[in-house]
């Protein structure tokens, strides 16, 4: 086979694949041994007629077709090696008219990466951001974890904010009771805004044993259109009323619930690991800003197949995640009054860009010469298997050679980034 460059034009590279009658004749005779078995013929066991029977009963293209096809696509890689293009799309295919005993010519056509040169990428100047942690901070941590550490009491008293009330009610619209307004030995924290505004408050002062109607106007955008913008009364039966009883903030607290034998001590670790989280959060928002100078910065025209192919992945990401909360994409574009093509087209944006970020780091890690290591290779699978609980050798055996890519990939960007970080200027 030999590859001719033909063109390029807007990131669609042409050319052709010239295959000889040899290599045809070659091919299609491989076709015939893999596929006459397939065929019954008088005078011969089944997979035993001869090709040129077989041709002379159902035409002289019957394996043609198939053998072009498996042409094309073995030697596919060899002529983009030989033209050294990086095609990021599927290609299109065409076969010029073909005479048996001629030579066959194949032209294709593909979207190829974009040739670009990144902006400026070292010394790229932002504002720096510090990393600070407020005494109100650590004591917000510190309710936290007193509130984890809390236990629920019931107590013989009106309902206060705050209180956990066990209830039972029903919603009525007028003097029809409607479809999902009802529940037994519900457990409502009265100050949490978790049922429709006024519904908690009505509540409140209230004891065990009570009946109330409780009063209230559904949202004009509530999720149910049948119930959005109505009056409705719910009749609410009051079981019982909890109060959340939190330990003493003192050192047997911090015996209790840590390693350290003082509040003191505790306060100061606490302290420690919010600045920590500080400092992180900080590097990774400074890192994203540099991204997104440099960004600006690159002339770069995305194909719109790599735009597509990024926007389908992305559906694919939401699909899996809404699948964890147990709906389908379908169910979800239904509620939300879209086709999945106009969500597709909504987040195309966000795709273009998440993709021209793409191209630019690998592109700067090209120019670096950045690569990954087995160790660092290593590293990364171990991290991995360390996070779920598995032994490095059994996950490693699980990685073929696109996971392994990826992890090449992701270490060549974190260098990438890492390197515009430690360049970076700050303000």
């Amino acid at each position: 086979m030999k590859a001719t460059f033909i063109g390029k034009e807007n990131n669609v590279v042409e050319f052709e694949m010239l295959f000889s009658n040899t290599e045809i004749e070659e091919q299609i005779n491989k076709v015939y041994l893999a596929e006459r078995s397939k065929y019954a013929f008088d005078g011969f066991r089944k997979g035993k007629a001869p090709r040129k029977v077989l041709e002379a009963k159902y035409g002289k293209g019957i394996f043609l077709e198939d053998a072009v096809n498996e042409m094309v696509a073995d030697s596919y890689p060899d002529a983009v090696g030989q033209l050294l293009i990086r095609p990021v799309a599927r290609p299109g295919v065409e076969i010029k008219d073909f005479k048996e005993g001629e030579d066959l010519v194949v032209t294709v056509k593909v979207t190829v990466r974009p040739e670009f040169t990144p902006g400026q990428y070292k010394g790229v100047e932002i504002e720096k951001i510090v990393a600070e942690v407020s005494d109100e901070q650590v004591d917000e941590a510190l309710e936290k974890l007193q509130k984890r550490n809390s236990r629920i009491i019931d107590v013989d008293r009106p309902a206060q904010l705050g209180d956990t009330v066990k209830i039972d009610y029903m919603g009525f619209i007028g003097d029809e009771q409607f479809q999902g307004g009802t529940a037994s030995d519900q457990d409502l924290e009265l100050g949490s805004n978790t049922f429709i505004p006024g519904f908690e408050d009505q509540l409140v002062g209230k004891s065990a044993g009570e009946t109330v109607d409780v009063k209230v106007t559904f949202p004009e955008e509530y999720h149910a259109e049948d119930l959005a913008g109505k009056d409705a009364v719910f009749k609410v039966i009051i079981h019982k009323v909890k109060e959340t009883e939190k330990p003493e903030l003192d050192d047997e607290f911090a015996k209790d619930v840590s390693e350290f034998d003082t509040l003191d001590e505790l306060k100061a670790d606490t302290k420690a690991k919010l600045l920590k989280e500080a400092e992180t959060k900080a590097e990774f928002d400074m890192k994203n800003a540099i991204i997104d100078v440099v960004y600006e910065n690159t002339e770069l025209d995305v194909p719109e197949d790599m735009v597509e192919s990024q926007a389908v992945e992305m559906l694919d990401e939401i699909q899996m995640q809404l699948q964890y909360q147990g709906i389908s994409l379908e169910d979800y574009l239904k509620y939300m009054g879209k086709t999945i093509e106009d969500y597709k087209n909504e987040i195309k944006p966000d795709a273009y860009k998440k993709m021209k970020t793409r191209l630019i780091i690998d592109e700067i890690a090209n120019i670096e010469n950045f690569d990954a290591t087995e160790e660092e290779i290593n590293a990364e699978i171990k991290g991995i298997a360390d996070h779920y609980g598995m032994e490095f050798d059994v996950l490693k055996k699980e990685f073929d050679a696109q996971n392994i890519e990826l992890i090449m990939q992701d270490i060549r960007n974190k260098k990438t980034i890492q390197l515009m970080y430690d360049t970076a200027v700050f303000k």
